[in-house]
């Protein structure tokens, strides 16, 4: 496999931590961050969906990521969530992104408007001239209602600062096809795939369970990155539990919440509606896929 990606191998969509009166913790967002960039990641993506970002105001989002930043901006590459289904304050979040020192941006399709295919290519160009940050585009049919087609992938692979993509759709041949035609950097954007993907040429993951399990996550990158393709299996089944629970059971800042106040990691698992908690039997769900990790 080639040299580690200019925006890391091993990343995970931060959660934001709350305090139980659902006000953002920025101490505990800093813990988080810490421990995950010790325990391997390269990379943090902050305010995205898993961070709550269509209920966190502007003025969070900046706290957010600068806390994000002081924390581990020396060590890690943090891109801040900045895709909305409105193009404009998108532009503005890109530009507020690079002024609070943001090292790439993520951006999500337009979700719900389902704008025609002339739309995307639009959307992505005006995020990436609005700035001199990397772009990651994140492609999720399944939330956005709409998938990028290839065309638009070969219109858009030609800005400069679109370098990279962040793959939710499923379908592996997809991907195989894109990367070859784009030369995009490949991420898996799916949980249950990071090794299919893995397999398929992509050149790491941005997770939302790896936050969780942040040494598995890592140990079997590594794996990848080095051949041993026994030993990233054994990893990956070990993890299926996990990914199970943290995925397939409610919502995924939910439940990954649910793992990391579990832990110890965060003081409350509060999430903003209309999301609401993990329940006992949900958080048992996590703490035994926890267990099954080792």
């Amino acid at each position: 496999m080639a040299d580690a990606p200019a925006l890391g191998r091993v990343l995970s969509a931060m959660v934001t931590p709350m305090r139980p009166d659902g006000s953002v913790d920025l101490d505990a967002a800093q813990r988080v961050a810490t421990h995950l960039v010790d325990a391997g990641h390269d990379g943090l993506v902050v305010s995205g969906t898993t961070g709550e970002s269509p209920t966190t105001s502007a003025d969070e989002k900046d706290a957010l990521l600068r806390a994000v930043l002081e924390a581990v901006g020396d060590r890690c590459v943090v891109i801040a969530g900045a895709g909305s289904n409105d193009t404009a304050k998108s532009v503005e979040s890109v530009a507020l992104a690079q002024k609070a020192g943001a090292h790439a941006v993520l951006a999500v399709t337009p979700y719900y408007n389902k704008p025609p295919q002339a739309g995307l290519v639009a959307h992505f160009t005006a995020l990436a001239d609005a700035s001199d940050l990397p772009v990651m585009v994140y492609d999720i049919p399944g939330r956005s209602g709409i998938a990028i087609a290839r065309e638009t992938y070969l219109r858009i692979a030609e800005h400069e600062r679109i370098t990279a993509v962040k793959d939710a759709r499923g379908d592996l041949w997809f991907a195989s096809r894109l990367m070859q035609e784009t030369g995009l950097d490949w991420y898996s954007g799916d949980d249950g795939m990071n090794l299919a993907h893995f397999g398929n040429g992509a050149v790491g993951f941005v997770g939302v369970t790896s936050q969780v399990a942040p040494t598995a996550y890592r140990e079997m990158a590594d794996a990848v990155v080095a051949g041993r393709w026994d030993d990233a299996r054994a990893v990956h089944r070990r993890l299926a539990p996990l990914v199970d629970a943290v995925m397939n059971v409610t919502q995924g800042a939910i439940m990954a919440k649910a793992g990391l106040a579990a832990q110890g990691l965060i003081d409350s698992p509060t999430v903003r509606l209309p999301l609401v908690p993990a329940d006992e039997e949900q958080t048992a769900l996590v703490r035994a896929g926890i267990s099954a990790v080792g």
